[in-house]
């Protein structure tokens, strides 16, 4: 018992002087002085045969310090002793080059792949000792080898569309990645997320066809991997119809409840292409109530519907009233509760805002608000709203208990914030300039951009108004046309505006009257009146504070309505130059990105 304990002791303070002349090797080899770490490392790999990694810094050392010699004993040694690791072949190869000896390396390389045997993990080891000094060519060279002799094309398919990345050629790249999908199809997320960070738009163009061409060859043109990777190369494209007709054809073919049209529908909501996406939400609900998606998919249906109709898009007294009728449709279906009380809001919406209905409007709210149990959020949206409709029926009372009853409920909140904002601005309505201005200053620092961006426009408006206008008067125009325009009346702001002009000329509100008058063409959907007042603004004034804003509302009607990207792109450009101190200025930049072809994240 005493000598075994005694043998274990030493086998322990061995392994520890080891472990420490492991580290002391290791610093000298990272500090550079090779002479020192050469002697540590050949201890070690003397004490353990079968530590590669000692070995290997060993050889290392040795043709660092150009000891070529020596590096080449150690190595002949070496693969007498294990001659199927065949990776030594490369150092060897290393060694010659090193001493401009191409040919002797050439032969060493080759020598490798000539002997290597067919095992799995000993080709891997191979090709990864080729890549590890950037012998792309000769790790390709391997695994090709490897395959056959394993007689499996795909095995090696995404070590090798690995090295073409590196090399940088994308079609073979793209076609050995295709191939390791169709050896294993729970790669296939993977190797879409490489598509995604390293193909450019070319290479992407290449990917498609390659797809292309496979699916035509297989059998019946249905392996539904290929066609799923389709579709998300159509995706990315942002050709949602040619996705969409893959989908479906999958959705059928593996007779699926709709889940990948679903997802399509919502990735073309989410990016305004609401045709293809009104197209998919129809296909799901077409399934019925058997699909989980069913019944979502008709609530997002609706609201594809609404953001077509009302995101600038043309439309007609008929599209409005066919719109309410699906709306209408839906709400008698499944009652007025919980769940349906966010259509049931954007229903109110579209009567107030769209059909002119207000009564029916605040009909629809005023019966929603008093349904128990609704969610905080819906409550909270649902009076901001109904405040507004009584607001634009001058039932100013009935507004701000509204507006207030949200704001007490949402104190610290963002949608406490906008209830606040929308006290503020009908005190703005009212004439009641500087306890208007008061909030909105406090308002500036809310947590929601928007509110902030508008809230410190409106302070500032007021404040450089007020000081220049004693009397008020032409304050109390302009607010009252602005409440005009609010409520839909825009006729009668139109008579307002006018008469503060001739009232008051040369006022520095005239830029803001012509800003009105913008947005009033706007909300009429006369695009061309309206670009012609903000290109005056930004003419004109372009040291006032509505300067900015005109530019950057003119950019969009380019880019959305009037259909010249080049105007809007140096539109945007003159914003975040000239005002880079602009709330605008960073959507500005972002904007111009994009229309300019860059990837913006």
């Amino acid at each position: 018992m005493r000598s075994w304990i005694l043998a274990f002791g030493l086998m322990c303070v061995s392994l520890v002087l080891q472990a420490q002349d492991a580290k002391l090797a290791q610093q000298y080899y990272n500090d550079g002085e090779y002479e020192k770490a050469v002697t540590l490392y050949e201890k070690l790999s003397a004490s353990d045969n079968n530590n590669d990694y000692y070995f290997d810094r060993y050889v290392e050392c040795l043709m660092e310090l150009r000891r070529f010699e020596d590096a080449e004993k150690a190595l002949v040694k070496a693969i007498k002793r294990k001659p199927k690791e065949t990776r030594y072949y490369v150092t060897y190869g290393r060694l010659f080059e090193m001493q401009d000896k191409d040919d002797e390396a050439q032969k060493q390389y080759l020598r490798a792949i000539e002997q290597m045997p067919a095992e799995r993990y000993a080709i891997n080891k191979l090709a990864t000792a080729f890549s590890t000094v950037s012998k792309y060519d000769l790790a390709i060279q391997t695994y090709e080898k490897g395959a056959t002799s394993l007689n499996d094309p795909l095995v090696f398919a995404y070590n090798l569309a690995d090295l073409y990345r590196r090399k940088g050629d994308a079609p073979k790249m793209i076609g050995q990645y295709l191939n390791s999908v169709q050896a294993s199809p729970d790669r296939t997320d993977n190797v879409k997320g490489i598509f995604q960070r390293y193909l450019s738009n070319e290479d992407m163009a290449n990917l498609r066809q390659q797809l292309l061409d496979r699916i035509q060859a297989s059998p019946n043109g249905n392996n539904p991997n290929l066609v799923d990777m389709l579709a998300w190369v159509y995706i990315q494209e942002k050709d949602y119809t040619s996705a969409l007709r893959q989908l479906r054809a999958l959705d059928r073919q593996l007779k699926e409840n709709g889940v990948r049209v679903y997802q399509l529908a919502e990735i073309a909501a989410n990016d305004k292409s609401y045709n293809v996406a009104i197209e998919a939400y129809e296909y799901v609900v077409q399934k019925g109530n058997g699909s989980p998606f069913f019944l979502d998919s008709k609530q997002e249906l609706l609201r594809c519907r609404r953001n077509k109709l009302v995101e600038g898009y043309a439309y007609t007294r008929e599209d409005l009233m066919l719109l309410e009728k699906y709306y209408e449709e839906f709400i008698n279906e499944f009652g007025k509760s919980r769940g349906t009380a966010p259509l049931v809001v954007e229903l109110a919406e579209l009567e107030a805002l769209y059909i002119n209905n207000l009564d029916k409007a605040i009909g629809l709210l005023d019966e929603l608000i008093k349904i128990p149990g609704l969610p905080a959020n819906t409550l909270g949206q649902a009076k901001l709203n109904l405040g507004d409709y009584y607001l634009m029926k001058n039932d100013v009372w009935e507004s701000t208990l509204l507006y207030s009853q949200v704001d007490k409920a949402f104190k610290d909140d963002p949608m406490g914030h906008e209830a606040r904002y929308r006290n503020a601005r009908l005190s703005y309505f009212s004439g009641d300039f500087k306890w208007s201005q008061s909030q909105y200053d406090i308002l500036k620092a809310s947590t929601s951009r928007l509110i902030s961006n508008d809230a410190l426009d409106q302070s500032i408006f007021i404040m450089d108004n007020l000081n220049l206008d004693t009397t008020l008067e032409a304050m109390t125009y302009y607010a009252q046309a602005d409440l005009l325009i609010f409520q839909n009346r825009f006729n009668e702001a139109f008579v307002k505006l006018d008469s503060l002009l001739q009232l008051y000329p040369n006022h520095s509100l005239e830029d803001d009257v012509w800003y009105l008058k913008a947005k009033v063409h706007l909300k009429k959907r006369e695009y061309s009146q309206a670009a012609g007042f903000y290109a005056k603004i930004a003419e004109n004034y372009p040291e006032e504070i509505r300067a900015d804003n005109s530019i950057f509302a003119l950019a969009e009607l380019y880019e959305t309505q009037l259909n010249d990207k080049e105007k809007a792109m140096k539109l945007y450009e003159k914003l975040f130059i000239d005002y880079s101190g602009s709330t605008f200025a960073v959507d500005a930049r972002k904007k111009y990105r994009v229309l300019r072809g860059d990837k913006v994240q």
